[in-house]
């Protein structure tokens, strides 16, 4: 097929509509190029629920075979499933998943040996390069001697690592609705959760990658409504959204409330340092609530702010040793998991911090929402640069105003911070504001969004 590899090459991962913008005949060649640019004599391959998903994961694996590969096939997966298959077998991977998109979307998440992270700076762009001169040139010739497919599963000593990382054995029975919104979490919750002291009550476990209930994106409220009323009327502790591939969950009370995934990182992180002596590094992306470097601290621990994307907190994971890292969007990362993602070993934390103390979750997490926050607004707009320009020409100067460009512009005083940014792939703005108090946070929020918006 002819393709535009740039609309496909995302920074971080490969996505795009099958059959239109690419097939299997692609699939092939970016499993050949993946070989090339890993060097690795052996890598391991897994899968989502989505229709076109095992066609298009066998053909990377025939490709990476005919190049000499070795191949393990691993079948059925959560993307965290493959990050653990990555990091015990030592194995670069790759997952075939689009995550929370619609249905007609496919894509690739491919690390090297240890679930390390492949983008744009990692590798990504190299394999772009290859996979766009075979388009041209035909595929390269195989190698003398090809590599072998064989297959594996991987489930069973997924549930077990996770299981070994977090104490649940002597938590108080605990009740949990579980939206698996027809992904990957209907294929992992039943074994991760097998023999714990919880009564699960499943929502959406069929995997269908049509998606027939709600889309796989639990950061959208509309996706967590049936959710949020199951829980009450049947009276559970708690309950736990995954998205399509069962990397990130999200998290209601008791009450059917939504708890923020900045709410999650405090928790966590504090139960992370309190596993590690009360020391260690905790990464958080910039615009998680300042609780969070505010727990850390609290706890023992030195916080590090960060881009927002996995590759930056991953490579920061690395380069400081850090403990566990967070993110706005309900990606959580640790150390103990190859500083992977992984939103069960999150859910894990959450049941055992209820499940460890009488009350109900939401007085739990009131100690870690501590500030009134605007959440993400996306806004169109004709020219990115010139709206950060007129962001930074209102505030900059101001007495006891910050500004900072870790990524987009950040502007801070001592009771408010709101962030913009551009979107990567898209003509948006996106804005996230926190503040002491709901009507400070609508004031600081509605301000910066007349100047984007003018």
């Amino acid at each position: 097929m002819s393709a535009d590899l740039s609309q496909i090459v995302k920074a971080y991962d490969v996505r795009g509509v099958v059959p239109d913008q690419w097939d299997e005949s692609l699939a092939g060649l970016f499993g050949a190029a993946f070989a090339e640019v890993t060097g690795a004599a052996a890598i391991v391959v897994g899968h989502d629920m989505r229709p076109s998903s095992p066609g298009l994961s066998r053909a990377f694996a025939l490709g990476a075979a005919a190049r000499g590969v070795d191949v393990t096939e691993i079948g059925l997966c959560s993307t965290d499933q493959l990050y653990y298959a990555s990091g015990a077998l030592n194995l670069p991977g790759a997952m075939f998943t689009a995550s929370h998109n619609p249905a007609q979307y496919n894509g690739i998440k491919m690390c090297r040996a240890g679930a390390a992270p492949v983008g744009q700076d990692t590798g990504l762009a190299e394999i772009r390069e290859l996979a766009e001169r075979w388009l041209e040139s035909g595929a390269p010739e195989p190698a003398a001697e090809p590599g072998t497919l064989t297959t594996r599963e991987t489930l069973d000593d997924y549930a077990a690592h996770l299981r070994s990382l977090v104490d649940l054995t002597s938590v108080r029975p605990l009740k949990v609705v579980v939206d698996a919104g027809n992904g990957m979490g209907g294929h992992t919750v039943p074994t991760v959760f097998a023999g714990l002291p919880l009564t699960l009550v499943p929502m959406y476990f069929e995997l269908d990658g049509t998606f027939p209930n709600h889309e796989a994106n639990p950061l959208d409220p509309a996706n967590i409504v049936d959710l949020q009323k199951r829980v009450p009327a049947e009276g559970a502790d708690l309950g736990i959204a995954f998205d399509g591939d069962a990397d990130r969950c999200f998290v209601v009370d008791e009450n059917g409330d939504p708890v923020s995934p900045s709410a999650i990182t405090a928790l966590v992180a504090a139960r992370e340092l309190a596993r590690n002596g009360g020391t260690g590094t905790v990464i958080h992306n910039l615009i998680t609530s300042r609780t969070v470097p505010e727990v850390v601290k609290e706890n023992g621990g030195t916080p590090a702010r960060t881009r927002v994307g996995h590759s930056f907190i991953k490579a920061e994971m690395a380069r400081a040793g850090a403990i566990f890292g967070g993110e706005h969007s309900a990606h959580y990362y640790f150390k103990d998991f190859w500083n992977a993602d992984t939103g069960m070993l999150a859910a894990l934390h959450v049941l055992a911090a209820l499940g460890g103390q009488d009350g109900p979750l939401s007085a739990l997490v009131a100690q870690y929402d501590r500030y009134a926050g605007s959440g993400e607004i996306n806004s169109t707009v004709a020219d990115q640069a010139g709206r950060l320009a007129a962001i930074r020409a209102a505030y900059q100067g101001r007495p006891g105003i910050t500004l900072d460009d870790l990524d987009g512009l950040t502007v801070s005083a001592a009771d408010w911070w709101f962030n913009v940014r551009p979107s990567n792939t898209e003509p948006l703005l996106r804005l996230n504001a926190e503040a002491k108090d709901e009507a400070t946070m609508t004031k600081i929020r509605d301000e910066a969004l007349a100047i984007i918006r003018a």
